[in-house]
């Protein structure tokens, strides 16, 4: 039902700058958070940025100086601006959403494909 995906991602190089947007299609009944994780070659994945219904936002130590999530949710979108990047920022990005499908539903996790982000000289 909900889909998401994700774009903007290419190479850049360090000191760079890049914004990733996620598009969200399908129904859902409310929207509790919207974030960004990414998954480096070898490690796991991590929690990078995410924003609450009530607008708050919190991000991994690593990025919080350099990256900010934004939101507009009149055009159903989320967007990572990510400055001074570092080659250990590349990553394969992706978009989540959790929300609840009905009134009163329990809360449910959806994820986008991913989008490659490469820093490298």
């Amino acid at each position: 039902q909900v889909q998401l995906v994700e774009s903007g991602g290419g190479l850049v190089q360090p000191g760079g700058s890049l914004r990733l947007s996620c598009a969200r299609s399908g129904s859902i009944f409310s929207i509790n958070s919207m974030g960004w994780y990414r998954q480096a070659p070898g490690k796991e994945r991590e929690l990078v940025a995410i924003i609450h219904s009530d607008g708050s936002t919190r991000s991994a130590d690593s990025v919080k100086d350099r990256f900010t999530i934004e939101r507009d949710n009149a055009k159903n979108m989320v967007y990572l601006q990510m400055s001074s990047l570092k080659p250990e920022d590349t990553a394969v990005y992706y978009c989540t959403v959790n929300g609840q499908r009905t009134f009163r539903g329990l809360p449910v996790d959806y994820w986008g494909k991913g989008t490659l982000v490469t820093v490298s000289s």
